[in-house]
């Protein structure tokens, strides 16, 4: 699991410039799997996004794909983490022990 930071550069007149694009972005990447929850930081600095992908290199690939990345909108922080707790919606993403364990 990932979560992905971003911290606008530029102003916010750039920002919303682009947000449509960055929402079909975000919309492609749930529909493929990766994203669980997205959104504004406030204040509206930047934003959020839960992330799940095999590896960091993954994720840093998915990012390229955002606009707002293409056009240096923002920078992004990658933090990555294993689950091991979840409330039940997500307890699908916390590895479970195996025998050997």
């Amino acid at each position: 699991m990932f979560i992905i930071i971003l911290n606008y550069i530029k102003p916010l007149s750039e920002v919303n410039r682009l947000l449509d694009e960055h929402r079909t972005f975000l919309a492609q990447y749930y529909h493929a799997g990766h994203f669980f929850l997205s959104g504004p930081k406030e204040p509206r600095d930047g934003g959020i996004i839960l992330a799940t992908a095999n590896t960091k290199a993954e994720i840093e690939a998915i990012i390229s794909d955002d606009p707002f990345h293409r056009e240096g909108i923002a920078d992004y922080t990658i933090i990555e983490f294993i689950p091991s707790r979840a409330a039940e919606p997500f307890s699908e993403f916390v590895p479970q022990p195996t025998a050997a364990q």
